[in-house]
């Protein structure tokens, strides 16, 4: 299982057929697992489970306990354990680390260490890779990948945050493939109620169900041929995922009501913003699934990890839209579209485009255009005639509205995309809305 990630360094970008990445080494000089030795390139996590990459066998460490990340500035980060991880003393969520550091989880102690020597990675000669642009060496990395893994049927996992563009991602690999004339189809697996992803994926019988008044094909029959993304994969219900387990083992499929086995041919792409890894861990996503989805790991680097790539990008995405970028791509303009952090990637970017050029306005990125909090949580106070608990609860709920009807407002009523931008559960942004009153549709 590869994993591939984009904190790269290079001197010279556009001129670079290749990419040197850094090397360090986790050395582990204390504990049951004293003397083993860990070489990696970017990123590396430390456990006692399967998934991690250093594997202690020492009770006091959780399955996937902390992971160190190589870039400009060395890093170490808790992944939730349940006893801590220590740099000296001072028990850590993140810290800044150095080579010769010593790192302590459970009663095992690590070293980090520099490793003389890099990785080559090679890099996509051209600016475009099937409506992929970028000219930054993170995204010609990412397409000279893609152009290998083109080539074959190989499963592909795409991680990135919302909005930095999974699903072009997967049109471009499908389109660079051999399965090109075949269909690519898309199952949302976070953007429909659990009970119609089993029909949407297998299909179903005449009277199958309650409103089944015909046979409809599914997804993976669909898909024949072609190519199956899976977005949103972290999403699936965990009593559903044995059954596309099955029908990624066996690559056939029975629709629902039916008893004919359907043999599929198709190539599967899956997308998550989630870390499927720590899902695993969390009981919340099958580890045999993700073994499955996960053998090679693309991860989308974040708009603001890639600015050079701004102007050439923003001239793209005005071109498909049918707009004239003279008009929009002011020297002013490229100079405030550097200056954010775009928490909406790639998505967030396109509709400030959108709505600069219909609006003849300046651009604006859309994360700062929000109007200012008005209505309850703007005029709560404090109101000495009420008990504190009452008081606070009503603060509380006011902030929360405001949040929320703005949110939603911003991601158009997807509730899936709102949960994700607000950092909840799907269902903890269903239990707001029934809380506050203000739930009076579905998910999209």
């Amino acid at each position: 299982m590869a994993d591939f990630d984009d904190d790269l360094r290079t001197v010279s970008v556009r001129r670079a057929t290749t990419l040197d990445l850094r090397r360090g080494a986790l050395h582990v000089t204390r504990g049951k697992d004293a003397g083993q030795r860990l070489e990696f390139d970017r990123r590396a996590r430390i456990g006692a489970g399967n998934l991690a990459d250093l594997k202690l066998a020492d009770p006091k460490v959780s399955g996937l306990h902390c992971e160190i990340e190589l870039g400009d500035r060395w890093r170490v980060r808790d992944l939730g354990s349940k006893n801590g991880t220590f740099v000296g003393s001072a028990c850590v969520i993140e810290a800044l680390l150095e080579p010769g550091d010593t790192i302590t989880v459970g009663d095992s102690a690590i070293r980090v260490l520099d490793v003389t020597g890099v990785t080559a990675v090679p890099l996509h000669l051209a600016d475009n890779f099937h409506g992929l642009v970028g000219q930054s060496p993170s995204m010609r990395a990412l397409t000279a990948r893609l152009e290998l893994l083109a080539a074959n049927d190989t499963t592909v996992l795409l991680q990135g945050e919302t909005g930095t563009g999974k699903e072009r991602v997967a049109e471009a690999l499908h389109l660079a493939g051999k399965r090109a004339a075949g269909p690519q189809v898309t199952v949302d697996c976070g953007a429909m109620p659990a009970g119609m992803i089993e029909s949407e994926l297998f299909g179903h019988e005449r009277g199958a169900f309650t409103g089944a008044i015909s046979s409809v094909a599914g997804a993976f029959e669909r898909a024949q041929g072609g190519t199956l993304f899976l977005d949103e994969i972290g999403e699936l219900p965990l009593e559903l995922q044995p059954k596309l387990l099955r029908a990624l083992e066996s690559r056939v499929v029975k629709r629902l009501g039916g008893t004919k086995s359907i043999p599929v041919d198709v190539r599967i792409v899956a997308a998550t913003n989630r870390d499927l890894q720590l899902e695993v861990a969390g009981g919340r996503f099958r580890e045999d699934l993700y073994y499955r989805v996960a053998v090679v790991t693309l991860t989308l680097p974040p708009l603001r990890e890639r600015l050079e790539d701004l102007p050439l990008l923003a001239v793209h995405l005005l071109e498909e839209m049918g707009l004239a970028p003279s008009r929009v791509l002011t020297p002013d303009a490229l100079q405030a579209l550097a200056g954010h952090g775009w928490p909406g990637n790639v998505r967030e970017l396109r509709n400030t485009l959108e709505r600069a050029a219909a609006l003849a306005e300046p651009l604006v990125p859309e994360s700062k255009a929000q109007p200012a909090a008005s209505g309850p949580a703007a005029a709560a106070t404090i109101d000495l005639g009420v008990p504190l608990r009452a008081g606070r609860r009503r603060l509380v709920d006011a902030y929360d509205r405001a949040y929320v009807t703005q949110m939603l407002a911003l991601c158009k009523g997807n509730i899936s995309e709102a949960s994700r931008r607000a950092g909840l559960e799907r269902i903890s942004m269903y239990r707001i809305l029934e809380r506050l009153r203000l739930r009076d549709g579905d998910d999209e």
